[in-house]
């Protein structure tokens, strides 16, 4: 069956980051084992890492405990990229075994032992590797991480404070994590000024405008919790994020306030659609509809919603909506080419198609749709 393409995205304005590993160890080799090493130490290909790092471990006392205990750390980053948790923390402890000094591989079992949720057995190693090496600011980080997990703000903000001290290399990375800690305390300047700091050395991380956003929003209804558009922008703010409840939480607020406003109950609908829950969403396309009629978009989306839930018919007067309403809108012409294309109508799902391509030639779905369509019987 040809895909439809996607809903048409939100609309714009009226958490902790991930764990971070540390750089693999390396080695320096000559002869023969040279391109070896340079294998186990890369990061890039995981698959290749693994199979260097097995080559080395598999030479035995060939080579030093500590190439090995390298090549065991190594393995592990590798395994732990690829989601096999167990192979990554028995590589980490064999590295542990070769060489009990090596606070990466603490941090990077805490990692694993993070990822498997088993987070005080990832704090302990994360405090072993601290103590090894106080200037390990990955560890301090990735501790700040577990304990915010736990509920234990003020800690995961020192955590965070030392870290920053260290001035690491993912800086932008523990301003932010400290900003989320900060917010969920309640200090919502203080995680203004931390998500500012992240954004100025990381100008490309949307996540982090986000959050600093929805801090700021946080703290406006603070002051006032009487304002639509600020619920309307922290649920645009949410959904950017992918926290598609808090987002339904927020709009739901606005139209409780506010229930004329059409944009709301369009985005509402999106995130609706986004949880699964496709009549929630029907109704409040519906609803858009009725507060303003003159908007392809939202057409369009409810034809997708049609078409996911009742068939085919719904969906193609929906898209036919949007098509008068924007008669060079290319995706609702390949929607409703593709509605046509399973309702069996060769014609006009030529027809649709060959618009699509019209407006947009560069359109690989409907180039393929056509394709398909022409070869109907």
């Amino acid at each position: 069956m040809t895909r439809a393409v996607s809903r048409y995205p939100y609309r714009g304005y009226k958490k902790v980051r991930p764990l971070v590993l540390a750089l693999a160890l390396t080695l320096s080799a000559t002869g023969a084992w040279a391109d070896r090493w340079s294998d186990c130490n890369q990061i890039a290909d995981p698959d290749r890492q693994i199979r260097a790092c097995t080559q080395i471990i598999e030479r035995g006392e060939k080579e030093t405990r500590k190439n090995r205990a390298i090549a065991y750390s190594n393995r592990g980053i590798a395994y732990k990229k690829k989601g096999e948790v167990d192979r990554a923390i028995a590589d980490h402890s064999k590295a542990i075994t070769l060489d009990p000094n090596d606070a990466i591989a603490y941090s990077n079992r805490g990692v694993a032992y993070e990822k498997k949720g088993e987070v005080d057995r990832a704090i302990a190693d994360y405090t072993k590797a601290i103590a090894l090496n106080p200037n390990l600011a990955a560890a301090y980080t990735n501790r700040g991480v577990a304990y915010a997990r736990k509920g234990e703000v003020d800690r995961a903000i020192a955590d965070y404070t030392k870290a920053i001290a260290l001035n690491p290399p993912k800086l932008a990375q523990a301003y932010t994590n400290r900003g989320a800690a900060y917010k969920k305390k309640g200090e919502v300047d203080r995680a203004i000024a931390d998500y500012t700091k992240a954004i100025a050395l990381n100008s490309n991380d949307a996540k982090t405008y986000y959050n600093r956003a929805i801090a700021e929003y946080t703290e406006a209804i603070a002051l006032n919790s009487n304002d639509a558009n600020t619920y309307y922008n922290r649920g645009v703010a949410y959904a950017r994020k992918g926290e598609v409840d808090r987002a339904i939480a927020d709009y739901t607020k606005a139209i409780a306030l506010n229930p004329n406003d059409a944009n709301t109950y369009y985005n509402r609908g999106i995130a609706y659609y986004r949880k699964g829950e496709v009549d929630r969403a029907i109704a409040d396309y519906t609803k858009a509809i009725a507060l303003n009629s003159n908007d392809a978009n939202t057409y369009y989306n409810r034809g997708i919603a049609y078409y996911r839930k009742v068939g085919f018919d719904r969906a193609i007067a929906d898209y036919t909506e949007a098509i008068a309403l924007d008669p060079d809108y290319a995706n609702a012409y390949y929607n409703r080419g593709v509605a046509y294309k399973n309702k069996g109508d060769r014609e006009q799902a030529i027809a649709d198609f060959r618009k699509a391509l019209e407006i947009n030639p560069s359109n690989e779905l409907a180039t393929n749709g056509l394709k398909l369509a022409e070869l109907m019987r």
